[in-house]
């Protein structure tokens, strides 16, 4: 799996589909793991609650957006830190069976599971005695 993100669309790139709003986005950190079942996706999203978690697949492309909110107990009077929105896309591979991708949020961290095609798990075979 690579880092795929779709360009922005431009006057030089008038077919370039309009993917994403105007707002500044952060590329949130990211860890992949590998197992035997698949890969697993660990992205950090703080502020970022399960209402306003956006994970989709189209194209062969994972696109995880997020919207950061803070409940702030009155009006700052210095404001030296404020929360942004989140946007990163994947390029998947074939072995991934894309209708079984799952995702889950807790506390802040999204887990998505990314589980192979059966046909590309690896797999024991019987030696038979003939």
């Amino acid at each position: 799996m690579r880092e795929a993100t779709v360009p922005e669309k431009t006057q030089q790139q008038p077919d370039v589909p309009d993917t994403r709003e105007e707002a500044r986005t952060l590329a949130p950190p990211v860890d992949i793991f590998e197992n035997k079942d698949g890969l697993v996706v660990v992205a950090d999203l703080p502020g970022v609650g399960k209402e306003d978690a956006d994970v989709r697949v189209e194209n062969g492309i994972l696109t995880l957006k997020a919207t950061a909110k803070s409940e702030l107990p009155g009006e700052p009077l210095r404001h030296e830190y404020e929360l942004r929105n989140f946007f990163r896309q994947f390029q998947l591979s074939e072995e991934v069976d894309q209708d079984k991708i799952k995702a889950e949020m807790k506390h802040g961290v999204l887990i998505i599971n990314l589980p192979k095609r059966e046909e590309t798990k690896p797999r024991q075979i019987a030696v038979q005695v003939s």
